[in-house]
C-alpha cells in the first residue's frame, strides 16, 4: 500500500491534514478546565450535526460497536424484546450483540440489497398490543451492501402503531455525510464513530440519547461499567471523564465538527450525493450493477458493486492493493466474493473519486473482465463536469 494514495474503503476514511494534526497535541490535564474547552464544544458540534436541540451527546473511547453496546446496556434489561431487520452484515452484528446480552430479538429477515421493511415493522408493532417490544433497531446505512434506509418511515411505523418502543439508529456510516434528523425522525439513540464522516482515526464511539432514552436508563438492568452514561454525565459536569479520555481524538473531533459546519451540512450532503452519483455513472458504464436493489436505497457513502457470476470480486481488492497501492472494500457476509466496495465518504472530492474509479477500472481489465478501459472514468467525468457549476453556486 502507499501512504500517498487516498483510500476508498467505507471507513476509516481519508483525513484532512488539519484534522490529523489536531489529534497530535501535547499532554494536558484531562481533569482541568482546559479539557472542558475541548469536550463541551465538541459535544455541541455533534448535537448540531445530528440536527438536534435536545440530544445528550456521549463520547466514549471506543468505536461504533461500543456505541451499540452503550445504547443497549443503558436502556434494556435481560429478556427484553427488540425488533430488528437483518439486511446486511452490520444489522446482523447488532442482532448478534443483542443475543449475547440475553435479549429476545424478533428478527425480520430481509434480502441483502434492500432497505428496512417499515411496513413489516408497522404490522409487528400493531400486533404487539402488550408493548413487549422495547426497542426498534434501524441501520440507516448498511455499509456491507451500500443501502440506505428510510428512518422517517420507521418512525411513521412506530407512530401509526401508537407504540412506545424506543428507536435506535446505527448511523455509523451516514452521520456527518448524509442527512440525519435526530429530532424530526424521533430518534432515541443515534450511534456513530469517529472514523467515518468525522474524518478521524478510529477510537471514538459517538452516541446521542433522547430524554426518553435517558429516562429508560434509570431502570435498565443490563450490567454496564465502561459504557455507563450516568458515570459519564457526572464526569462531564466536572469537565472530565470517569476514566482517561482520548484527548487528542477529542481535539480532532472538535475541529472536525467545526469543519463540517463551516462547509454547511447541506453542502456536505450535496457533495456526497454528487460524488456517489459519479461513481454510479461509472458502474453503469462498466455494464455492472450495484448490490442496492433500487435507486431509492442507493447509499451516498459507499457503493457495493456486483461482479459477474463466477468471478471472485475479492480479487479486485487484492490486485488493487498489490499492483496499485490502493485500498477498496471487500464483500462481507452473504455478499463476500460477490461484490467489491468503493467508499466515497468523509474527506473526498470528485478528483479523488476519479482516481479510485480509474484504479478499479484498471484492476478489472487486468483481471480479464469485459470492460473498456476509460469507460467508467469518462462517464464520471461527464457527470462531474455537468454538475461542477451547480455545486459552486450552491456553496457560494
Amino acid at each position: 500500500m502507499s501512504f500517498q494514495n487516498p483510500v476508498f474503503i467505507p471507513g476509516p476514511t481519508n483525513m484532512p491534514e488539519a484534522i490529523r494534526k489536531a489529534c497530535d497535541m501535547p499532554t494536558i490535564d484531562h481533569r482541568s478546565p482546559l479539557f472542558g474547552q475541548i469536550l463541551h464544544p465538541a459535544r455541541a458540534g455533534v448535537q448540531e450535526i445530528l440536527k438536534s436541540e435536545t440530544a445528550e451527546i456521549f463520547i466514549f473511547p471506543s468505536t461504533g460497536t461500543g456505541g451499540w453496546e452503550t445504547a443497549l446496556t443503558n436502556t434494556l434489561s435481560a429478556g427484553d424484546t427488540v425488533l430488528a431487520a437483518r439486511n446486511g452484515m452490520f444489522s446482523h452484528r447488532w442482532i448478534d450483540m443483542c443475543l449475547r446480552h440475553e435479549l429476545n430479538v424478533k428478527i425480520v429477515e430481509t434480502p441483502w440489497g434492500h432497505g428496512l421493511p417499515a411496513d413489516r415493522y408497522e404490522e409487528i408493532l400493531k400486533a404487539d398490543t402488550a408493548h413487549q417490544i422495547k426497542v426498534v433497531l434501524a441501520t440507516h446505512n448498511e455499509t456491507a451492501t451500500g443501502v440506505k434506509s428510510d428512518i422517517a418511515a420507521v418512525r411513521k411505523a412506530l407512530d401509526a402503531a401508537n407504540h412506545p418502543a424506543l428507536l435506535f439508529v446505527d448511523g455509523v456510516s451516514s452521520i456527518g455525510s448524509m442527512d440525519f434528523r435526530f429530532d424530526e425522525w424521533g430518534v432515541d439513540v443515534a450511534v456513530t464513530g469517529s472514523q467515518k464522516g468525522f474524518m478521524l482515526p478510529a477510537g471514538l464511539a459517538i452516541v446521542g440519547f433522547s430524554q426518553k432514552a435517558l429516562d429508560a436508563s434509570k431502570t435498565a438492568q443490563l450490567p454496564r461499567t465502561f459504557f455507563d452514561i450516568a458515570d459519564m454525565t457526572k464526569g462531564y459536569a466536572a469537565n472530565a471523564y470517569p476514566y482517561t479520555p482520548a484527548v487528542g481524538l477529542m481535539n480532532g473531533l472538535l475541529l472536525a465538527t467545526e469543519t463540517l459546519l463551516k462547509e454547511g451540512l447541506d453542502n456536505v450532503f450535496a457533495r456526497h450525493t454528487r460524488i456517489a452519483s459519479g461513481v454510479r455513472a461509472a458502474v453503469d458504464a462498466w455494464g455492472l450493477e450495484l448490490c442496492a436493489a433500487t435507486p431509492d436505497v442507493y447509499s451516498d457513502t459507499v457503493s457495493a458493486i456486483k461482479t459477474p457470476e463466477g468471478f471472485n470480486a475479492t480479487d479486485i481488492v487484492t490486485h488493487a492493493a498489490e499492483q496499485y497501492g490502493v485500498a477498496f472494500g471487500v464483500g462481507l457476509g452473504e455478499v463476500s466474493g460477490k461484490v467489491f466496495r468503493i467508499g466515497h465518504l468523509g474527506s473526498m472530492t470528485d478528483v479523488m473519486a476519479l482516481s479510485g474509479i480509474a484504479t478499479a477500472e484498471m484492476c478489472m481489465v487486468d483481471l480479464g473482465l469485459d470492460i473498456k478501459l476509460g469507460s467508467g472514468v469518462a462517464a464520471a467525468q461527464e457527470y462531474y463536469r455537468s454538475t461542477t457549476g451547480l455545486m459552486l453556486k450552491s456553496a457560494a
